[in-house]
């Protein structure tokens, strides 16, 4: 009987002699055998998804097998501490989802000077609870045309002003001592047009031309723009541009910042091999940018292409083989059914939530909860083994990422929303208390995004106190809905927008500058005053937090929906063993009474966690005007 030989068994037989003929790898001894036994569990996965996106080619099981080879190699280079860490953490994968995780993100530079100026706060990270620490793009990038760090000149030089790659392997060691993990930037979408490899492109190197999207003339771009969108249209027309030499090359954001051909294996061997780089660095956590853009395919709009989770995937089985505990947060500011699809724990097994983000602010705007509500009933929970990164903002402008189907039943046109709630924020809305800045804004379309601080866009300049309300019941929703909570550094003390951003050499045309100011000491030094703005939103905050950690039903991202039936009360409940915690927040500006049979599904009797005070649900229950309870419940059938 003839004997058929499958394509996993062929390539792995092509990729074990491959292996095999390597002087310097041993299965027999301790690091070749915990490869070789990685190896055989990983492996298939990996052979299938290189093989979906490279089988046509005739060279796809060459370069398995130098990728394979890679990993062997990169695996051998580990350094012994994080190889006990991937032990540890491969007996305990949902690590992240512990309700003691909290997340802070800053940029090196203007946080802390430096990486050894990073170091120098650890101490009150610690003070803070933080477990999670996203410095923001570090590396080796052009000035001032760096895009805030996103244009990469090279993966494997930190940019000198910040330190040098061994400071940043200390900081990962000193930090990892401390329970706190290193997240940082993978920007695998494009790199710098001052990187070597597009610098050799650029020089007419075939092989480094097709590194990228290179085309000798219009042909094939107009082709692409069909169906391309525009991301940055102040910054270039269309989607790619041209170099002095008449070629045209790929561009989806700035005109610097080249976009990878990823249907060259080359490139995707090249860049797993940045990856396991940063990971033996220490790097715990890689935040995957831009991950809707990285396919490109004619006749599509070249955004969420299955190729583009194909790759997600593909990725994290080579981080399987050689770097088991990293893990991949996905940025996908996209439709929220698109968002969604990046989550998995063969993908991203950590995603921003932008909806979450975006919807707070929209419910802070309008007093109504009813779009959030929504949102925590239809599109929070999250596969087994993930979690959301939530947060109140970032480093980057805030769109309305609201689809607009969702927002239909509840009566609201979405296109009229976002005009209304970008007015509103940047105060060109009769009573607006925000002060924020427009991003991209276009008259003509009436598209605009929002910059400002958390404390601006709250109105801490004109109202502390009412800002100090709002900016806790913002917080009080990140913090409890379930994921890990985010906090872009110096939100914890009402840090206001900077003004003179455009007076930094490259920021004039970029208003997100407006929310990066530098480190606010004075305002850190009055965080323990409670009669102080500064005081009263940190200890509110580290209140938050301190609860947060000491209650088991907050961890994981597990969410049930609770009718409140009052559009100015948000509710949810966090299920745990017997016992849930109830969420109320009340976004309006008035008192609001929720009478005692919204809670007939509950005991009588409930404790709020944050304040540890008794509350008689059989009383119904009033909430102040941006009052917040987390209270712990027994729902009936669970007693």
């Amino acid at each position: 009987m003839q004997k058929f030989v499958t394509v996993d068994e062929a390539a792995r037989q092509h990729v074990l002699k491959a292996l095999a003929a390597q002087p310097d790898f041993n299965q027999a001894d301790p690091d070749g055998a915990a490869f070789a036994q990685r190896f055989d569990l990983h492996f298939p996965d990996l052979c299938r998804l290189f093989h979906f996106l490279y089988g046509s080619r005739p060279d796809w099981l060459d370069q398995l097998a130098a990728l394979v080879l890679q990993c062997a190699r990169s695996w051998v280079e580990r350094p012994a501490e994080l190889k006990a860490l991937d032990a540890e953490r491969e007996g305990n994968s949902g690590w992240f989802q512990s309700n003691r995780m909290l997340g802070g993100v800053c940029y090196v530079d203007r946080y802390a000077g430096s990486l050894d100026g990073v170091r120098e706060q650890i101490p009150y990270f610690k003070e803070l609870g933080l477990t999670y620490l996203h410095l923001m793009p570090l590396f080796l990038a052009p000035e001032p045309l760096s895009d805030g760090g996103y244009a990469v000149s090279s993966y494997r030089e930190v940019n000198p002003k910040l330190g040098t790659m061994e400071q940043l392997r200390e900081l990962a060691a000193e930090l990892r001592a401390n329970g706190i993990s290193l997240v940082v930037d993978f920007i695998f979408n494009h790199t710098s047009n001052e990187h070597e490899w597009a610098r050799r492109a650029a020089a007419g190197n075939p092989g480094y031309s097709d590194y990228y999207w290179m085309y000798p003339d219009r042909t094939m771009p107009d082709a692409f723009e069909h169906n391309v969108r525009e991301i940055f249209p102040d910054d270039h027309p269309g989607t790619f541009v041209q170099l002095p030499d008449g070629r045209w090359v790929w561009a989806t954001f700035h005109s610097f910042q080249w976009d990878l051909n990823y249907s060259n294996p080359d490139v995707f061997r090249a860049m797993a091999g940045e990856m396991l780089f940063l990971a033996n660095q220490g790097v715990d956590i890689l935040r995957m940018d831009a991950v809707a853009f990285v396919w490109k395919q004619l006749g599509t709009p070249c955004e969420n292409l299955p190729e583009a989770h194909t790759l997600l995937r593909a990725f994290n089985a080579v981080c399987r083989l050689a770097a088991p505990s990293l893990l991949f947060k996905s940025e996908a500011i996209v439709h929220p059914d698109e968002v969604a699809l990046y989550i998995d724990p063969a993908e991203c097994q950590l995603s921003y939530n932008p909806l979450q983000m975006a919807l707070i602010w929209e419910s802070l705007a309008t007093r109504d909860v009813s779009l959030l509500a929504q949102a925590l009933e239809r599109r929070h929970n999250v596969p087994a083994g993930t979690s959301w990164v939530n947060y109140v903002r970032s480093h980057d402008d805030i769109g309305w990422t609201f689809a607009d189907e969702d927002a239909a039943e509840l009566g609201i046109n979405g296109f009229d929303h976002r005009r209304f709630l970008n007015s509103f924020y940047v105060n060109r809305f009769p009573g607006s208390f925000a002060r924020g800045v427009p991003f991209q804004d276009n008259p003509r379309t009436g598209d605009c995004r929002i910059s400002g601080t958390t404390a601006s866009l709250c109105g801490l300049e004109d109202d502390p106190e009412q800002a100090v309300g709002r900016i806790l019941l913002a917080h009080s929703v990140a913090f409890s809905t379930g994921g890990v909570p985010l906090l872009y550094l110096g939100d914890e003390v009402g840090q206001v927008n900077d003004y003179r951003y455009a007076l930094e050499d490259g920021h004039e045309a970029d208003s997100r500058w407006v929310h990066r100011p530098r480190y606010p000491a004075g305002q850190y030094a009055r965080r323990h005053d409670p009669a102080t703005p500064e005081g009263a939103i940190f200890n509110g905050l580290r209140r938050m937090i301190a609860a947060r950690a000491e209650t088991p039903e907050l961890s994981g991202t597990r969410l049930i929906d609770f009718a409140t039936n009052n559009p100015g009360v948000l509710g949810y409940q966090r299920p745990g063993d017997g016992t849930h915690v109830l969420v109320l927040a009340n976004f309006s500006d008035e008192p609001q009474q929720l009478r005692p049979v919204t809670f007939s599904g509950f005991s009588a009797e409930a404790v709020d966690i944050l304040t540890e005070a008794a509350v008689h649900l059989a009383e119904g229950l009033t909430l102040a005007p941006l009052q917040y309870v987390w209270l712990r419940v027994q729902p009936l059938q669970e007693k």
